[in-house]
């Protein structure tokens, strides 16, 4: 299966945090899966910590560090993404997560998240 994980989901992940689910931990570290972390992701991280809205316990060059060893595959945003983003109704309205979902539908990813309003979306999600 591949994944996209949302980016409270790659924290959690790298960070070991418990509020992680097994079950979502289970499938990252599984090797015969491919899992994805948008470069939408390192913005929002880089945005929120900037704001002083994101305590990560380390500065970002070790926050981006740790999630580019973690084996997560960095997911670009193309011109295609953004179209679908477009074409989207706003049951949400974080550019963040659109945008996300949007990569999620154009790559035929399963998006990893914790977001209830992902489900308004015709998107899979675990």
């Amino acid at each position: 299966m591949d994944y996209l994980l949302d980016t409270h989901i790659v924290i959690w992940f790298i960070t070991n945090d418990p509020k992680l689910h097994d079950v979502a931990k289970s499938e990252i570290e599984n090797t015969e899966n491919k899992c994805f972390v948008s470069i939408a992701s390192f913005w929002e991280i880089g945005i929120k910590y900037s704001l002083g809205r994101l305590e990560l316990g380390s500065n970002l060059e070790t926050i981006f560090d740790l999630i580019s060893k973690s084996g997560l595959e960095v997911l670009p945003v193309t011109q295609n993404h953004i179209l679908t983003s477009s074409k989207l109704e706003f049951h949400h309205n974080d550019p963040f997560d659109r945008l996300m979902i949007a990569q999620a539908i154009s790559e035929k990813l399963k998006l990893i998240s914790k977001d209830d309003a992902f489900k308004k979306y015709k998107v899979p999600i675990l």
